[in-house]
């Protein structure tokens, strides 16, 4: 039996003390956070919540910058954030909806979600969050809310709270003075200090880490690197996707030297993810006659995430493989991956199922019997964590998560095999069958996407990698 979590954390208290510290004194900061972790204290020893919610309201709009303020020096940097995602994060079309139309309503009329709507905005617009503006203006009125995560709030955060990176619980020093990852840099606008955190993995964790309401890790890109293989070898989020190149980061910069490009590209950038899963696929035999069975493999390797594909809002993603035969006259047959017989495999594989019937709470439906799990052949394999809400059903409110299907997505540098049985059909002409595979990925399935009115661009369905082989059809009756 797991200890309580209060007692965990009474349980696990010296060796946050002794990690904080070793922690603050590579920081150089070593006075203000012993501080900090006084002030702690009360809260281990209680078992309470350590995430950053209580910033909420501590600060105003009028401590924070404009992002336009950095363009005029910065201005690669500022039109490089401007067309990522870190720009959009609170006015982005799906966000928008599913805060407005899910998050914020089941806040109001469920009483175990309470504060959860508050909690999103801490990294979707966390100006708007520590200036207590919740839930924020809608987007089109045009508030500082639509800076989302802006450049003020990266480069003022100063580290984190407790031994583990999540739910916003970074802490922050809005001002004159901005914190970088170079040393002996000077600006005539802001003060300029160097700051290590800002170059690590759990400087990103803050918001790529989360837990739900009931404890469980609904996002744990972080958690995913640095327990991986690549995270032991020391590698960090910024060396993919903030990497670096020979460049000046200001204006009025003397020489150029090695700069992070604030590219931030993931999942809405169909370059990253062209290619992240290398397929390969072979028969088990070459040639084979009209009404034999004939079976073939098809190996998927994970060859570029440092974290599991898909990562993040895994609840949204639908990633999947679709094969089918092409014979010698043009006739094309789908092939339906074959079972492997582990618990809560039928998440795994495509079907006309129903899901999501809880949006019926914070949409007001009452008895809504849910849509479509997702709009994929009937039969393909799906790479996907299931999300189950307290009653057990899938749900894509990730904040209303108590429990997960099976993780079956790719880790990184693995290889699954899927196996494909097919009994040719009699009638199939004699000459060469090609056997196609097909990896997609879609940010949102299509009856979410139809059910909320989101924009089609949401469903879109992305080709990540395909690959062919072959058999002959030959007449076995000679």
């Amino acid at each position: 039996m797991s200890r309580p979590q209060s007692d965990r954390r009474i349980f696990l208290y010296p060796f946050l003390i002794q990690k904080y510290l070793r922690n603050q004194i590579r920081k150089r900061v070593i006075m203000k956070h012993v501080i900090t972790l006084v002030l702690l204290i009360p809260a281990l020893l209680s078992g309470q919540d350590i995430s950053g919610h209580d910033q909420m309201g501590k600060y105003s709009y009028d401590q924070f910058e404009k992002p336009t303020a950095c363009r005029s020096c910065h201005t690669d940097l500022f039109y490089q954030w401007d067309q990522a995602m870190m720009s959009k994060a609170y006015t982005h079309h799906w966000d928008e909806i599913e805060y407005f139309n899910l998050a914020v309503p089941h806040d109001q009329n469920t009483e175990q979600m309470r504060g959860v709507s508050d909690g999103c905005n801490g990294c979707h617009t966390p100006i708007a969050f520590l200036a207590g503006d919740v839930p924020p203006p809608r987007p089109e009125e045009g508030s500082r809310a639509n800076e989302s995560v802006s450049c003020d709030v990266c480069h003022t955060i100063t580290g984190f709270r407790g031994d583990t990176p999540f739910n916003y619980n970074y802490t922050i020093e809005p001002g004159r003075t901005k914190f970088g990852p170079k040393q002996g840099k000077e600006s005539p606008h802001h003060n300029t200090e160097y700051s290590e955190f800002i170059t690590t993995a759990e400087y990103c964790g803050t918001c790529h880490n989360e837990k739900s309401p009931f404890g469980t890790w609904v996002k744990a890109t972080e958690i995913e690197l640095r327990e991986g293989p690549y995270g032991e070898e020391g590698v960090v989020c910024q060396d993919c996707h903030v990497p670096r190149s020979k460049a000046i980061s200001a204006a009025m910069s003397a020489d150029s030297g090695m700069v992070g490009q604030h590219l931030f590209h993931g999942a809405h950038s169909p370059g990253k993810l062209h290619g992240v899963v290398e397929l390969r696929m072979n028969p088990r035999v070459r040639e084979a006659g009209p009404g034999e069975t004939v079976k073939f493999s098809l190996q998927l390797f994970n060859q570029k995430t440092g974290h599991k594909f898909p990562t993040g809002s895994a609840e949204e993603r639908v990633v999947w493989v679709h094969v089918e035969a092409t014979d010698a006259n043009g006739d094309t047959y789908h092939l339906p991956v074959d079972k492997k017989g582990f618990q809560g495999e039928e998440y795994t594989i495509a079907s006309d199922t129903l899901a999501y019937q809880d949006m019926g709470v914070p949409l007001e439906l009452p008895d809504f019997q849910g849509i479509r799990r997702e709009d994929v052949p009937i039969g393909d394999r799906i790479f996907r964590l299931p999300y189950l809400d307290p009653q057990g059903r899938q749900t894509i409110m990730q904040w209303n998560t108590k429990s997960f299907g099976p993780d079956y997505r790719i880790g990184p540098r693995e290889t699954k095999i899927e196996t494909y049985t097919w009994m040719l059909p009699d009638e199939v002409p004699l000459g060469r069958v090609t056997l196609r595979a097909e990896m997609y990925y879609r940010k949102l399935p299509v009856p979410v996407q139809e059910f909320l009115e989101v924009p089609a661009e949401e469903s879109e369905k992305i080709l990540i990698n395909s690959t062919e082989t072959y058999i002959e059809v030959i007449d076995t009756y000679y």
